[in-house]
């Protein structure tokens, strides 16, 4: 097991937070596009992007992301790079703007897309997923050849990769992120994560993360546990006690990995387990 090549997949800005929490969040395009460039350099296979508008807000506006990801591309290791968008549904529900950024195409297009597999309660805010919101996401990201980064935050998400299973809406290998500590759903510890693991499908790929102050715990669960890991300032923006930058989050994983004797999976070798390329 400690030997197994192990993902990162890495989370630089998410919905919520703004350059008042923390100053190193990356929200300008420049600055998403240079944490994922030092990410990948760090050994990072998964870039899990979340755009901006001109106001600092999330947005679903295909133009961003398409902005991001073309810079990106443009770069040997991202051009190799495992890119993923975001289909959030923190502060906007309707279904048909949610699935916008899945119409981006050629060097724009990206590999994956989340899709958070119900509503859920966080600390200050829900994030609202409908059954028929969510299986109308994976009929698009179906649709558009783009594969879904299943977001499981307890047993009744697990529930519904199943579902979508049945209604062949999604096909192995099934990616999925265990997202632990949050506060309405599974925590950080080996008696929740151990159920989640025992209802995995097979043929599933794994990488846990956890929320603010769980994430370097969770991140050891899934370099012991799992595939991989999932990582930055989206889920936690603190360190030791102190703001912390994306790039010392990666490498407090980095650090965790080689107390284990484990390395990062290579692009390529990233590439073909989950893409089948």
């Amino acid at each position: 097991m400690l030997s197994v090549p192990y993902l990162i997949n890495f989370c630089p800005t998410g919905v919520v937070n703004t350059k008042h929490d923390n100053p190193a969040l990356p929200i300008a395009v420049e600055e998403i596009v240079s944490d994922c460039k030092a990410a990948l350099e760090m050994g990072c296979q998964i870039l899990h992007l979340h755009g901006r508008c001109e106001r600092g807000e999330q947005t679903g506006d295909p133009a961003v992301y398409g902005e991001i990801i073309t810079r990106l591309r443009a770069t040997p290791q991202g051009q190799k790079a495992i890119i993923c968008v975001t289909t959030t549904g923190r502060y906007q529900n309707d279904p048909e703007s949610r699935a916008r950024v899945l119409s981006l195409e050629g060097h724009a297009k990206p590999d994956m897309a989340s899709l958070t597999l119900s509503s859920l309660n966080f600390m200050h805010s829900a994030s609202v997923n409908p059954p028929q919101t969510v299986e109308y996401l994976a009929a698009q990201m179906l649709e558009a050849g783009i594969k879904p980064e299943l977001e499981v935050f307890d047993l009744g998400m697990l529930n519904m990769v199943y579902v979508l299973i049945r209604k062949k809406l999604i096909h192995p290998p099934f990616y999925i992120n265990l997202l632990l500590g949050n506060i309405a759903t599974a925590q950080a510890n080996v008696h929740h994560l151990s159920a989640l693991l025992a209802g995995l499908p097979s043929d599933a790929v794994v990488c846990i993360g956890g929320l603010g102050r769980y994430q370097t715990t969770a991140n050891l669960l899934g370099l012991l546990f799992a595939d991989g890991v999932r990582v930055g300032l989206e889920d936690n923006l603190m360190l030791d006690g102190a703001l912390a930058t994306n790039n010392q989050l990666i490498e407090r994983v980095i650090q965790q990995a080689q107390l284990l004797g484990k390395e990062p999976i290579s692009l390529e070798q990233a590439r073909q387990r989950l893409l089948g390329e």
